[in-house]
Formats: C-alpha cells, structure tokens, sequence
C-alpha cells in the first residue's frame, strides 16, 4: 500500500495557504482561480486552520455573514488533523471517514507543512490499487 510520502513526491502540487487576517472573500477567489476546495490557514509559519467550501457553507452562508468583510480566521476550521508522510492510503480513508473530513494536511514532525491530501486524491488512489491487484490475480489466475 502507497504511502502519503510516495503519493506527494509522484504529484508535485503546490499547497495554497492563506493568513487568519485575510477576509473569506480573498480565500474563495483563491479557491475559485486554483480551482481548490480548501486552503491551509497560516500565521507566522504555523499552521492555524483550514478553511473549506464546507466552512463556507456552514459557516459563512447560513450565519448571513458578509463575506468581504468577514476574517478566515472567525470561520476556520481550527482543530483540524493532521498526518504524517507515512500514513498509508487506506489509513488516509479510514480517517478522512472517521472524522467526516475532505482535507488532510501532511505534516513532519517538526510541524513543517509537506502537502494536503483531498479526498478526491485518495479515492483515485485507492481505485489504482485495486485494479493493479485485479490484474495481478487474474495474471496469476491465468498463468
């Protein structure tokens, strides 16, 4: 099973971030013009947040907040999780699940940012896997 670590260094992508102080509208453009669901919420070099489409949502649109003049950092997701680089794609799965989440930032142990891992990301994964083992026993099965 691949590991996060492998995944990131075969997708070379850059991680958008953006400050707390920088107001909802600046992260949904930034959203928009990558065409990303989420951005990491740095401050100072450390990780803070992240904030979503879900944030958005949830946050933002149902509380009639205004968006330009609204801060990410009143309507981030603050306790978010983190993983290492050598979490694997399946645990990757099992914790994007659990939790109910579609982001997972990669993380070292120093705490220095290495990547963000979607759900999207891991599903196409997983599918890779699977038809890779379906060839391999159907290879063995026929040989």
């Amino acid at each position: 099973m691949q590991t996060i670590q492998s995944f990131l260094n075969s997708h070379q992508r850059e991680v958008y971030i953006i400050s707390p102080n920088q107001t909802v509208w600046k992260a949904l453009q930034l959203m928009a013009q990558k065409n990303i669901g989420a951005v990491l919420v740095v401050n100072e070099g450390v990780m803070v947040g992240i904030f979503s489409e879900r944030d958005y949502a949830r946050r933002v649109e149902l509380q009639n907040l205004l968006t330009k003049e609204t801060l990410v950092e009143q309507v981030m997701t603050s306790k978010f999780i983190s993983i290492p680089p050598s979490t694997k794609m399946d645990e990757c799965m099992q914790i994007m699940t659990e939790h109910r989440i579609r982001h997972l930032p990669v993380m070292n142990e120093s705490d220095e940012i290495l990547g963000l891992v979607s759900i999207g990301d891991v599903v196409s994964e997983m599918i890779k896997e699977q038809r890779l083992l379906i060839d391999q026993m159907r290879h063995y099965i026929a040989g």
